[in-house]
């Protein structure tokens, strides 16, 4: 059978995927951090049931080990190794894919799909990468400067190691092309959007496709005949009103930063308020941009740190961490509440990401404040993480869904459908 590779490039990361296609089985999953330095953290996971555990933590010694893995099936390879730039780091990825028997030669690669944060205007859907696609991502990069040029140097690399296989772009903004001119468009001068593109783009439209064709199953309805929000909360955060079966409205904007507080984002800021900001305290531009994007968000209101669970562990006691994370559900039932009323109600709220898919009390927090359009929780299915399943009542006229995305799986789906 035919493996494809589903890739997600940070700037130092590079996250993987191995699938058996068309089984869609997993076969391997990794990543590399740290890719720059001389401690560049190497995990892959392999075997049976791998994807029952994410990827955490690394090893502290300098040789090669394997572990098996909690559910005595899969193993763990673990090292730490200087890696000195993406290519290095791939061409050590695909020797070690080799080295543990999961692969016999590169060329039972035959697709890598890659996910790719902007695609302006002109992708829609996922695409074969040609010179001009890539060219196009590269001038995207303003769209998204944090996500576009490390992509496209994953692209790049790829492409010069596995040149037989299948390259595909897959566009995280992709989805949200079906929002109306009404939903994307800014109320600046037209002729800014005609000139720059200047407009709504959201982001994590994967995840949302994903986990909207997953409820429509679970619900056992037509995609198109239901009213859904998705809720992708991770460290980056996004809520999309699905209508029709097509994204109608995302709280992201022409970049990842806008829309609800997120772990190290700012969210919506009223722009002169950063231009004041800006002044007082001497900023450049970029040193601006880094203080949203980075020093913002949970960060930014905690104190403490960005990481939920963290905040979770000492609101009784720390009132920053406790204002966090009312800003944060507060920003969010904001949304909610602007999507119903947009979409002229809605038939079911989906969580998904790392904290709609594993904090319990998050997502208490946020339906027992969305109580008022007739949804309620079922705590006992709430006390899960993980796992795909309904959370709100028998009784509740608005189904409260948990379902765990899988970005990874769509992107080799999108592979396969372009190998024809």
């Amino acid at each position: 059978m035919a493996k494809t590779m589903a890739v997600n490039a940070g700037s130092s990361s590079l996250k993987f995927q191995l699938l058996e296609m068309p089984a869609e089985q997993v076969i391997a999953q990794g990543v590399i951090e740290r890719i720059g330095m001389d401690d560049a953290i190497v995990t892959i996971k392999y075997g049976a049931e791998i994807v029952a555990e994410r990827l955490v933590g690394h090893s502290d010694d300098d040789e090669d080990h394997i572990t098996i893995t909690k559910d005595g099936k899969g193993k763990k390879y673990e090292n730490v190794v200087p890696i000195k730039n993406h290519q290095q780091a791939i061409n050590f990825m695909l020797q070690k894919l080799t080295d543990l028997g999961i692969i016999e030669d590169f060329q039972e690669i035959t697709g890598v799909g890659h996910r790719v944060v902007a695609g302006g205007e002109w992708f829609n859907h996922s695409v074969v990468v040609t010179d001009e696609v890539l060219a196009k991502i590269d001038r995207l990069a303003d769209y998204a400067p944090l996500h576009n040029p490390a992509n496209a140097m994953g692209i790049r690399a790829f492409q010069k190691l596995l040149p037989d296989a299948l390259s595909v772009a897959v566009f995280d903004t992709s989805f949200h092309q079906t929002m109306p001119d009404v939903n994307y468009l800014y109320s600046l001068p037209y002729e800014y959007y005609t000139r720059y593109g200047a407009r709504k783009y959201g982001a994590h439209g994967t995840s949302h496709r994903y986990v909207s064709a997953r409820a429509a199953a679970m619900l056992g309805k037509d995609l198109k005949d239901l009213k859904l929000i998705t809720l992708h909360l991770g460290a980056g955060a996004s809520i999309t009103a699905i209508k029709d079966g097509k994204s109608f409205d995302t709280s992201m904007g022409f970049s990842p930063l806008a829309g609800v507080t997120m772990a190290t984002r700012a969210g919506d800021v009223d722009p002169s308020l950063v231009y004041y900001i800006q002044e007082r305290e001497g900023l450049t531009n970029d040193e601006m941009l880094n203080v949203l994007n980075k020093k913002s968000g949970l960060l930014g209101i905690s104190t403490i740190s960005s990481d939920m669970r963290d905040l979770l562990d000492v609101q009784d006691t720390n009132e920053h961490a406790k204002l966090a994370i009312n800003i944060f559900i507060n920003r969010v039932i904001k949304y909610v509440g602007q999507y119903v009323a947009e979409m002229n109600g809605v038939d079911a709220i989906v969580f998904t990401a790392g904290i709609g898919e594993n904090s319990v009390p998050v997502r208490k927090m946020i339906v027992d404040k969305l109580s008022y359009f007739g949804v309620k929780l079922d705590d006992e299915k709430n006390n899960v993480r993980g796992e795909e399943v309904e959370i709100s009542t028998s009784d509740s006229k608005v189904k409260a869904l948990l379902i765990p995305t899988n970005e990874e799986l769509m992107i080799a789906r999108d592979v396969e459908s372009l190998k024809a």
